[in-house]
């Protein structure tokens, strides 16, 4: 068991480290200030990206993209974790594993030029009644001809602004209910913005997440080809749960993992150079318990990541072990950011420093992609199915 990285991990980490340092890091007062992002300096960060081998990197070489595995996507979006939610996206891409249910012409319409680069898509599933509750939604698609009328509503469909199609869940079979867990009732589809019925609704404003939009999406008699099914009909959720866990393992367990590390040194350097009573921060015991507490966390939340991650380049369903990632590294950043503050006194209280705004933004992570309560389910019911051996044991 070797827990060294690599040659080539170790160039990964240091490209993606100093990419986000030099080129991204220093946009991030302006787009706290203007809560948007200038688009010659989205498409300026973009380039580079692209030209270091960094956009799109989850997908596979053959399609275009940095065919890292797992466990590298990790590493590498734990670099990508250090900075802002809207410089994270507009620099390395929102090309999620879904879309490789993309058939042949799909690929050609939608896939690619999203690895390229040239579009741009979000994933719509929570609505007003239905969000850690994926089975609950109430959007219908309704056959019609060869194709398919949607009808319903999304809300905090994360970049949609930018975005120019949509990857959404519908009911296409409301006899099967969704009572029991049934999952055989709902399918997946690719929408279009500017589609006849198709209408954006309000950026809805956060507590965090400056720049990156959350808005409402409205489908009134949409009408939708054969092409716009992605995967099998009926099979939207198995594929939803197949596909998404790793995106969720990199975008909320990684980048939660930069960001308190990222927040730790600035508590690190505080505590070292700020003096009260005639003594460092750092030499009062309350606060080294903060900064001893904060490392040992940050450690345990990493090698929950890149365990899972290497279940899955195993092959192995890594699910119930994701969900502990997203619990305890969405924890994790949350009590780290808390003592930031503590430490920082007024000022990490106050606008100026990016201390409050990580406490703000660490906030959601404990509800987007699966509230924590939902995700301690998922791990309790597969130990009492399993038994405890199945995550307790080293065997």
């Amino acid at each position: 068991m070797d827990f060294s990285l690599s040659p080539e991990q170790r160039l990964l980490v240091e490209t993606a480290r100093k990419f986000v340092a030099s080129d991204l890091m220093p946009l991030e007062d302006e787009v706290e200030s203007a809560r948007a992002l200038d688009p010659a300096k989205a498409r300026a960060i973009f380039q580079r990206s692209k030209a270091l081998g960094l956009y799109a990197v989850n997908i596979p070489t053959e399609l275009g993209g940095g065919g890292l595995s797992a466990l590298d996507t990790c590493l590498a979006e734990e670099q990508f974790g250090h900075t802002t939610d809207i410089l994270i996206r507009r620099a390395f891409g929102n090309v999620y594993e879904v879309l490789l249910l993309a058939n042949d012409r799909q690929r050609q319409i939608w896939l690619l030029p999203c690895v390229r680069g040239e579009r741009t898509f979000s994933v719509a599933f929570t609505e007003p009644g239905a969000g850690s509750d994926a089975a609950g939604i109430k959007t219908r698609a309704v056959r019609h001809g060869a194709g398919w009328r949607l009808s319903g509503q999304k809300i905090f469909v994360s970049d949609a602004m930018f975005s120019d199609f949509f990857v959404v869940s519908a009911v296409t079979d409301p006899g099967a209910g969704a009572q029991d867990g049934n999952t055989m009732r709902i399918s997946l589809f690719i929408v279009d913005k500017g589609l006849p019925g198709f209408t954006l609704g309000r950026d809805q404003p956060m507590m965090g997440l400056a720049g990156t939009s959350h808005m409402e999406l409205f489908f009134d008699n949409v009408a939708l080809g054969p092409e716009h099914l992605l995967g099998e009909e009926g099979r939207g959720l198995s594929h939803a749960f197949a596909t998404l866990g790793r995106i969720r393992l990199a975008h909320i367990g990684a980048r939660a993992v930069g960001r308190a590390t990222r927040i730790l040194k600035l508590m690190t350097d505080h505590a070292g150079e700020r003096r009260q009573f005639g003594q460092a921060l750092g030499e009062f015991q309350m606060v080294q318990q903060m900064l001893a507490d904060s490392a040992i966390e940050i450690n345990a939340a990493r090698l929950l990541v890149l365990h899972a991650a290497h279940d899955i380049d195993q092959g192995r369903d890594a699910r119930e072990r994701i969900s502990m990632v997203k619990v305890y590294a969405a924890e994790m950043l949350g009590r780290v950011a808390d003592r930031a503050v503590q430490v920082f006194g007024g000022s990490g209280f106050a606008k100026g420093l990016p201390i409050e705004r990580f406490y703000r933004d660490a906030r959601v992570f404990r509800i987007f992609d699966g509230t924590s309560e939902i995700h301690r389910a998922v791990v309790a019911r597969a130990l009492l199915k399993h038994g405890s051996a199945r995550f307790a044991d080293i065997l």
